[in-house]
């Protein structure tokens, strides 16, 4: 059976730097004469005298004082290895689960993980890429970010922002069918047209409501519409995220910004119970700090 090597070395550190039993008993939390015990003990144990006491004072002998030296060098010691375990048990791990929109998960928040997975490589990431309503618990899920009205659940919700739905075109495509100057001039304009998981068609939004639109393509994949057109094959409307980079690159002219509509709000949700996982709460600080206005 090992020893107790420790027994009594905290009391005696404790009074040596005091200088005093009433005030490291106080520090510590004990009862000076359980403080005189346990260090009498330890002198008892070592074989020498570690400190002289009178009725005023504590002072440290010759042995004592080198003994005080290596003592602080291994409370330190063992302190820090308190605080590397306390920062292991706190530090992300394991497998985190989430549940993500297509668009913006695979444009914005699964590309934006590659740091979070440097900086925690005790975390593996599986992400969930679906625009169908996922219930957390259920399926255990730790989070997950959605789009849209959200259905009622005990899940922890934060709403981020509300989208903004951005109409643009490719510079090639406005320079052989012109630029609208309002929503009524799209009807003369090729509108590339979101079909709906009911089937049927979206309506374009704007500040003065909804407009409809007529186009030659029509296709049930947000990402497959900007991607056409870039291509030029006419306008699309789509939410913001969808469209700034090709924006940005000068692949697409955002037209009628002064009658764009709000979208819809996106909304961070944190399964229940665990809100206070290092894991999820390392997912949230990522998605907070990307998509949080």
């Amino acid at each position: 059976m090992l020893k107790d090597l420790f027994a009594g070395i905290v009391p005696f550190v404790a009074t040596a730097e005091a200088r005093s039993f009433g005030r490291a008993a106080r520090e510590l939390g004990v009862t000076p004469s359980a403080l005189s015990k346990a260090i009498a003990k330890l002198e008892a144990d070592v074989g020498v005298r570690l400190l002289d006491r009178t009725s005023r004072s504590v002072s440290l002998t010759a042995e004592g004082a080198a003994f005080l030296e290596r003592c602080r060098a291994a409370v330190d010691q063992v302190s820090a290895a308190r605080d590397v375990a306390a920062e292991a048990q706190s530090a992300p791990r394991g497998l985190l689960r989430v549940s993500l929109p297509v668009a913006l998960g695979a444009g914005v928040i699964v590309p934006a993980m590659a740091p979070l997975l440097a900086r925690h490589p005790g975390l593996s990431v599986e992400a969930e890429l679906t625009d169908r309503y996922v219930d957390l618990a259920r399926e255990r899920v730790d989070a997950a970010v959605r789009i849209g009205k959200l259905r009622p659940s005990r899940a922890a919700v934060r709403k981020l922002r509300a989208l903004r739905w951005v109409t643009a075109g490719s510079p090639a495509y406005l320079a052989r069918r012109g630029t609208p100057a309002t929503p009524r001039d799209l009807a003369r304009h090729d509108c590339l047209r979101f079909e709906l998981a009911t089937g049927t068609l979206r309506a374009w939004e704007f500040l003065g409501g909804r407009v409809p639109t007529g186009g030659r393509l029509v296709a049930d994949n947000g990402e497959a519409l900007v991607e056409a057109a870039i291509a030029g094959a006419g306008l699309v409307q789509a939410h913001d995220y969808m469209v700034a980079a090709a924006v940005a690159r000068g692949q697409l002219v955002e037209v009628l910004a002064r009658h764009a509509a709000p979208g819809p709000a996106v909304s961070l949700l944190l399964a229940p119970g665990r809100r206070g996982s290092p894991k999820v709460r390392a997912f949230a600080d990522l998605v907070i700090g990307l998509l949080a206005v």
